[in-house]
C-alpha cells in the first residue's frame, strides 16, 4: 500500500502477552514493519458521545525482545471513526456482555473504519454457534441445559464431551464415559456457572492424534498446525499444554474450508481459525481473537500476518477507492 494506515488495536494488556506465540503481537509487528502507525487501547476504554466512538489510546512501538517488547507514547484521544483507518478487535474472550457491547460500539463506525473482524459479524458468529450452520461437517452435537437430554445423548453415543458454549482456550472441557459417572454433578455445576445452554458432543477418539487449527485469511487457506494433547489430556489447545506439529490438509479439510470461505468473506471475517479433529470433524469456527499464526509460520516458512495485512490493505483501498 502506498500510504501508512492508522491502526488501533483493541486488546488485553501488552504486559501480559507471551510474544513467542501471540498472534496479536505478530500482527502489530507486521503493521509496524509496513510503516503503519499503531495504537493500543483496552476494550473498557471505549467511549461514545454525540455520534462518535473514541478512546484513550497509546501510540505503541513493538519489538521481538522478551520482557522489553513494547514502548508506549503519551496517550491521546483517538476518534476511531475519523482518525483510525483500521481497528483490530483482538481482546481474548470470554464472549460476555462486555465483549458484545464493544461490538455494538464499533459497529457504529463500520461505515468509516475497517473493523477486523467485522464487529456485527463477530457478535452474530460466536465460535460454537456459527459452526452449527455447517452441521454436515460436525460430530453429533447437542445444545442443552437438560440433564435428561444429556443422559439420552450419552446412551446413544457411548462417550461424550461437555463444554461451555462460550468457553475458550480449552478451558472447562470434560469427557464423560459410558457409565455416566459425574454427568449429573457436571450438568449441575455448569447450570450454576452459566446461564446459557452447554455444548455436548460425541467423543472423537481421533483427538488423540491431534486437533488441527486451520487459519483462513479472507476466506482462503493460509496454513495449519496439528495440536497434540499433552500426557493424560483430551484437550489439545496450546494454552493448556498441547504441542504443535507440522501438518498437511486432508481432502475433507479442504472441502470444509472451501464451504466456509465465501461466507467468511461476505461477513468481513478476515482472520478466522477453524478446528478440525481427525481430519474430518469441524468443531469450532474461531472469529473473536483467533490464534496460531506464529506456529504456522514457524513450521511452514510463511508470513500469515503479512497475508492478513495484504487483505486488510486491499479492503481499505476498495473502501477508499
Amino acid at each position: 500500500m502506498s500510504f501508512p494506515l492508522t491502526v488501533a488495536v483493541q486488546m488485553d494488556p501488552l504486559e501480559s502477552i507471551n510474544i513467542a506465540g501471540d498472534s496479536s503481537f505478530a500482527l502489530m509487528l507486521s503493521a509496524q514493519q509496513r510503516g503503519h502507525r499503531v495504537f493500543h487501547y483496552a476494550p473498557e476504554a471505549l467511549n461514545y458521545r454525540d455520534g462518535r466512538v473514541w478512546t484513550r489510546a497509546h501510540p505503541v512501538t513493538v519489538r521481538r525482545e522478551p520482557g522489553n517488547h513494547f514502548d508506549f507514547g503519551d496517550p491521546v484521544k483517538l476518534d476511531l471513526g475519523d482518525e483510525a483507518d483500521v481497528v483490530l478487535m483482538r481482546q481474548d474472550p470470554p464472549f460476555d456482555l462486555g465483549y458484545i457491547t464493544a461490538t455494538h460500539l464499533l459497529e457504529r463506525i463500520a461505515d468509516k473504519t475497517l473493523v477486523v473482524n467485522d464487529a456485527a459479524s463477530v457478535r452474530n458468529a460466536p465460535e460454537k454457534v456459527f459452526v452449527l450452520d455447517y452441521a454436515r461437517f460436525m460430530p453429533p452435537t447437542l445444545i442443552t441445559r437438560s440433564l435428561e437430554e444429556a443422559k439420552l445423548f450419552l446412551a446413544e453415543h457411548g462417550s461424550i464431551v461437555v463444554k461451555p458454549l462460550h468457553g475458550n482456550g480449552g478451558k472447562a472441557i470434560f469427557k464423560i464415559d459410558s457409565d455416566g459417572a459425574n454427568l449429573s454433578s457436571l450438568i449441575e455445576v455448569f447450570n450454576t456457572a452459566y446461564r446459557e445452554p452447554h455444548m455436548v458432543q460425541a467423543f472423537l477418539p481421533g483427538v488423540a492424534k491431534g486437533d488441527k487449527r486451520i487459519v483462513l485469511v479472507d476466506g482462503e487457506i493460509a496454513g495449519a498446525i496439528n495440536r497434540i494433547p499433552g500426557e493424560g489430556e483430551i484437550r489439545s489447545n496450546l494454552a493448556v499444554g498441547g504441542s504443535a506439529v507440522k501438518t498437511d490438509l486432508t481432502a475433507r479439510e479442504i472441502e470444509i474450508c472451501e464451504a466456509l470461505g465465501p461466507e467468511l468473506r461476505k461477513r468481513g471475517l478476515i482472520f478466522v481459525g477453524i478446528d478440525v479433529i481427525g481430519g474430518e470433524w469441524l468443531t469450532e469456527i474461531n472469529v473473536t481473537s483467533p490464534t496460531g499464526i506464529v506456529a504456522i509460520d514457524r513450521f511452514n516458512g510463511t508470513d500469515t500476518a503479512g497475508m492478513i495485512w495484504d487483505a486488510i490493505e486491499r479492503r481499505v483501498a476498495e473502501r477508499q477507492g
